[in-house]
């Protein structure tokens, strides 16, 4: 480990691979091709003891650095990610399957430099409750001590990073256990950026479900951060009451759009459109159904097909690629599955709908679905895939009552030129987020959570570093 350059010996996918690789691992296949794109080791919670204990031997020097020594060491981190960048992003690109353009393979390692770098830039400073004279109090935030943080497979580096870049940031030492379909990504993104950390601040633990279990349910895990099913996290809420682990749960989603009956379907067409299919539909906070008024729904319908005609779907590292393929079988037959409850329905396709036979790799074509009933289950059930219904509604309220039923609550978004109009509908829609002419619009600045089974807890910007810390009130 060194800490006084910019590291630039992993900066091919070659050299990253040989770091990590495991020759006689268990092999991962590209989701776009079938192709072997390297072999990944299996920890076991044998290694995720051993790693937890490097870590919480190493929290204390690490905590006890300033807060502006750890804030350097995070942005080089960022400039070693950045000196890897394109070797970083053809890897995830043949792991993950996301194209190498457009808000994809590129797009991700990028945010993982950009926050990091955000997060070196904030500072929890003391805050004073009261001062009168006769009491003063102040709170602090300290470390909480190891952060265990499961990801998820969708933007497995990224989200990797928006867990450990506060963690680390506030003191705090992290052990990773990423999903068993992109482990690879994850342990990449780890080499690289333990160029320039010190050792055992970080580190990442391949595995199965009994990995991920053996940390989340491990004594000396202080806090668990998660990002994934709302099942999983379930699970996870039950095995930490055991240690009454502190967590942070971001989980399934099934976001809704409402475009009000005074926005123009030409110009909102092409952000409506990539606030459902970015990352092809694999992202939770992707919108998953859309409410348009019957005024405009014809010409919203005409203006997604269009945009959609011009969003090539291929392999991710042909440079014309915007779409990929899913990410694995699994999701692939959720996907198909809902496509053909809806044409049960009686729903219109407009497009895609009819996977060619034989086609190698999880290619699902770019599908709209119109004229389809509110309980259909491509409505009622997330679809994480490039399929988007269209739903028409004909009374506002009833759109806001049908965007509100469901149990899930992550992001969700209104389509409008009146901005006093949109607000108001914004706050009648229970989400964690809720966007104005755009979606799925995350900053590094603005806390992000969700409510009712899509989790708690909050990541990002000043209240994401509370949320890995512990709260210390001196009073005298």
């Amino acid at each position: 480990m060194t800490t006084d350059t910019t590291v630039t010996e992993l900066n091919t996918a070659a050299a990253i691979l040989a770091a990590i690789e495991d020759p006689s691992g268990r092999e991962i296949h590209d989701p776009a091709t079938g192709e072997i794109v390297g072999r990944t080791g299996e920890g076991s919670p044998a290694d995720i003891d051993a790693a937890v204990a490097a870590a919480r031997k190493a929290q204390p020097a690490w905590a006890a650095r300033t807060s502006q020594e750890r804030s350097e060491l995070l942005n080089k981190a960022a400039d070693a990610i950045e000196a890897s960048a394109e070797a970083l992003a053809e890897l995830l690109s043949r792991e993950q399957g996301k194209p190498l353009n457009g808000p994809n393979a590129r797009f991700e390692v990028g945010a993982c430099a950009a926050w990091l770098r955000a997060n070196a830039s904030f500072e929890l400073e003391p805050e004073v409750l009261v001062d009168d004279g006769e009491t003063h109090a102040e709170l602090y935030y300290r470390p909480v001590g190891v952060v265990g943080a499961v990801g998820p497979w969708n933007w497995p580096m990224m989200i990797s990073v928006w867990q450990f870049a506060p963690s680390l940031k506030m003191g705090n030492t992290v052990v990773l256990k990423p999903s068993e379909y992109t482990p690879l990504s994850v342990q990449a993104l780890v080499a690289v950026v333990n160029q320039v950390l010190p050792a055992d601040v970080l580190a990442a633990v391949p595995g199965d479900g009994a990995v991920g279990a053996a940390l989340t349910s491990h004594a000396d895990v202080d806090k668990i951060m998660f990002t994934g099913s709302t099942k999983t996290g379930q699970a996870i809420m039950r095995t930490a009451a055991d240690n009454l682990a502190r967590i942070t749960l971001e989980l399934g989603g099934n976001d809704a759009g409402i475009v009000l009956d005074d926005a123009d379907p030409a110009q909102i067409a092409g952000d409506l459109f990539w606030g459902a299919f970015i990352n092809t539909g694999q992202t939770c906070a992707a919108m998953k159904r859309l409410y348009v008024p019957e005024s405009l729904y014809d010409q919203v319908c005409q203006a997604l097909v269009e945009v959609a005609g011009q969003s090539p779907m291929g392999v991710g590292l042909e440079e014309e690629n915007v779409l990929g393929p899913l990410q694995n079988k699994q999701q692939y037959d959720i996907v198909a599955r809902l496509v053909e409850a809806a044409k049960d329905g009686g729903a219109r396709v407009l497009m895609g709908g009819d996977p060619v036979a034989d086609q190698p790799g999880f290619f699902y074509p770019t599908t709209l679905v119109a004229d389809i009933d509110n309980d259909n289950p491509l409505v009622a059930e997330e679809q994480f895939g490039p399929v988007l219904p269209i739903i028409k509604y004909t009374d506002l309220d009833q759109a806001v009552e049908w965007a509100n039923e469901l149990e899930v609550g992550l992001g969700s978004s209104v389509w409008g030129t009146d901005l006093d109009a949109c607000r108001q509908v914004a706050a009648r829609l229970e989400a964690g987020t809720t966007w104005i002419n755009k979606h799925g619009a995350v900053d590094p600045r603005v806390p992000f959570g969700g409510v009712k089974k899509s989790g708690f807890g909050l990541e990002f910007g000043l209240e994401g570093l509370k949320h890995v810390s512990i709260p210390q009130v001196i009073s005298w």
